[in-house]
Parts: structure tokens; C-alpha cells; sequence
């Protein structure tokens, strides 16, 4: 089945986003035209005292880097601003050391130990954002220094941390598959399946599964313990964390008709959920559960939950209507039963007809 949606991951949420981000109106000033010398001015501003006139200059940098220029040769000035209680341009040092971090790799490592010393900052949103921001750094020697931390943050307090840096081992892996494995974080990461915080959990999922597509062999084995794990987090993630839920279940081969029933109870109500997402993965769980259901009233049963849904989907915007006359099509291929009865036949086949 597909679905709709996109995947990869900002640098930040949209709340953190929203609270320091350099791209707000009031900072359209930063955008102007660069005059002959600013470089220079800029460098003698990131080397001031004052912290305000240093912030309004990395301020400068980001939004000539956001436009094209080449601002690298500023980055010595640019990492000593990193040692800086103020989130907000912390923020935006991190920013530019994702940007130019790979062409300036040997300076690169100045940074290091502050990094190190960040992701032990007594404040959590510092934390994540020291250990994702070492995560999104791809040079070599960057990595060797990341694992301590990150190991660190796998077990911190904060279950923002945690999920953070959960997503953060895939990074690593994509960069060197060997140190993951060598330093125990896929052990971890399944350990973090059991976590108390349901984001913790899905984020820890959601890292499995992208491992085990980058390396083409499976890191996750649902067993009975997480099935209950997953299936207890589900009522509480985000409606992302629900797909990720929802997806990793679709994979689940139920040791029996009762095992797929308990599934199926837990599953149906994401239905009935305003992302559209979630209820086309909630359709593949319950499609991979009847087959292992001999009884027809219960599948029946499920197929009638299952009509109304889908058909609500094809009310959405066009690309969501696209989607899911697509999975309609496999749904019905595969169940005719979901078609059962006139008035759904009419539905299906007149109202919402693609032209």
C-alpha cells in the first residue's frame, strides 16, 4: 500500500522552529545585497565583545549563506560564537557548521569539544541539539568523537533527548555501519522499544526500520514482548509515530487467528483518524491480519469498518484522492467483500470516479 506523506527529518521541530528561527519577518534586513568589504566587517563583528552586535553578525552569515554566498571563510569566527548560553544563536552557529562542516573538515574538529560538552548541558533542548547536530556533521573524523555522547543521550533523562538521539544512530549508521554494530546501538535502539515515553518508542522504531533499509537486512524481529509494546504505545505517539507503529505491525506474521484478532482490535480505531496516513496504514495492518483469520463474519466484519474511511479519502485534496483510489484498487482487488452492498457499490464506483 502506499501513502501519502513525506519522509525525511528537519533540523528542528516546528515549535523550536517557531521559537528561534532566523527566518522571520522582522530579519528580512539580513537578505540585502552584499557590499564590497562586508566579509571583513563581518569578521571583525564575529570577533566582538558584544554579544549582541556578535549575534546580529552570525545573524548576517546564515542569511548570506541561505542565499548562495560563500561565507566559509569565516568559520573559525563562526565556532568560537558556539560557547554561548543564548539558544537562539547557538541554533544558528549549528546551522552553518551542517552547511560547511564537510569542505572544512580539519576545522570541523574545533568544534568538537564543545559539541561534547553541550550534550551534557544541564538544559535538554541543548542536548538534542548538540547530538543531532554531530549526526548531521558527515565527516569521518567528526563520527569517532560522536559515540560517547551519543550513547549518553540514548539513556538520558529527558525523552526528548532520547528520541533525538535515537534518530541520531541512523545517521551514524549511514555514515560507518561497522561502528554501530561494534558499539552495541542496535541493542539499544531495541531496548528503546520498551521505553515509557510512546514518541521514545516510535522514533526507536522508526530508526530500526531505516537501518535495516540501508543495510538490506532486518534489525527489528517483533516478538510477543514488543508487539504489547508497540500496540500500547500507539493510543499515545503522534499521528507520525502511529505510521511508523502501523508500518512495523503491516511486517507483524501473527502466530494465530487469536494473535491477529488482538492486533486488529487495537488497529481499527485509527480509522476513524483525520490523517490520511495513518488510516491507509491502519487499512495494510488489517489487510495482513485477516489473512490469518478463517473466520468470514469477522472478516466481513472489518471489511464493512474499513469501507467507509477509504471512501472518505477520496473527498481530499487531489493528490490524497490520487493515493487512495490507488490503494482502493488494491484493497478491493485483493478483499471484493469491502465492496459488499449497493449503496457502497454506488459510492465507490459513480460518486468519486476519477474523470
Amino acid at each position: 500500500l502506499r501513502r501519502p506523506g513525506r519522509r525525511g527529518r528537519c533540523f528542528g521541530s516546528r515549535r523550536n522552529r517557531a521559537r528561534g528561527s532566523p527566518g522571520t519577518m522582522s530579519d528580512g534586513k539580513y537578505f540585502s545585497t552584499t557590499k564590497k568589504g562586508e566579509i571583513h566587517e563581518l569578521k571583525q563583528e564575529l570577533r566582538s565583545l558584544d554579544r549582541p552586535k556578535k549575534k546580529e553578525a552570525v545573524k548576517k552569515v546564515i542569511a548570506a549563506m541561505t542565499v548562495g554566498k560563500d561565507v566559509s571563510m569565516l568559520f573559525p569566527d563562526v565556532v568560537n560564537c558556539m560557547q554561548t548560553e543564548d539558544l537562539e544563536l547557538k541554533k544558528l552557529v549549528y546551522l552553518y557548521l551542517i552547511n560547511y562542516a564537510k569542505t572544512q573538515p580539519d576545522l570541523a574538529i574545533m568544534a568538537v569539544n564543545t559539541f561534547v560538552k553541550d550534550t551534557q548541558d544541564p538544559n535538554p533542548l541543548i542536548r538534542a541539539l548538540a547530538v543531532r547536530t554531530m549526526g548531521c556533521i558527515r565527516v569521518d573524523k567528526i563520527t569517532e568523537y560522536l559515540c560517547d555522547p551519543l550513547q549518553r543521550c540514548l539513556k538520558d533523562d529527558d525523552p526528548y533527548v532520547r528520541k533525538t538521539a535515537a534518530i541520531c544512530v541512523v545517521k551514524l549508521y549511514d555514515i560507518n555501519p561497522e561502528l554501530v554494530d561494534d558499539r552495541g546501538f542496535l541493542e539499544t535502539l531495541r531496548d528503546m522499544l520498551g521505553d515509557s515515553n510512546p514518541m521514545v518508542v516510535a522514533n526507536a522504531l522508526a530508526a530500526l526500520r531505516e537501518i535495516s533499509e540501508i543495510g538490506g537486512r532486518s534489525a527489528l524481529t517483533l516478538t510477543q514482548h514488543t508487539l504489547m509494546k508497540l500496540l500500547t504505545a500507539l493510543n499515545d505517539c503522534t499521528e507520525w509515530g502511529q505510521v511508523f507503529i502501523l508500518d512495523a505491525l503491516a511486517d507483524y506474521t501473527p502466530s494465530g487467528a487469536s494473535d491477529a484478532e488482538k492486533v486488529a482490535e487495537r488497529v481499527l480505531p485509527r480509522l476513524q483518524h483525520v490523517n490520511s496516513a495513518v488510516v491507509l496504514s491502519a487499512v495494510k495492518t488489517l489487510l495482513r491480519m485477516m489473512d490469518a483469520v478463517s473466520n468470514e463474519d469477522l472478516v466481513r466484519a472489518w471489511c464493512k469498518k474499513m469501507a467507509p474511511p477509504l471512501v472518505t479519502l477520496l473527498g481530499a485534496e487531489p493528490e490524497v484522492q490520487y493515493v487512495a483510489l490507488r490503494n482502493i484498487n488494491l484493497v478491493v482487488q485483493k478483499r471484493p467483500a469491502i465492496q459488499a452492498g449497493q449503496n457502497d457499490a454506488k459510492v465507490w464506483g459513480h460518486e468519486h470516479s476519477p474523470s
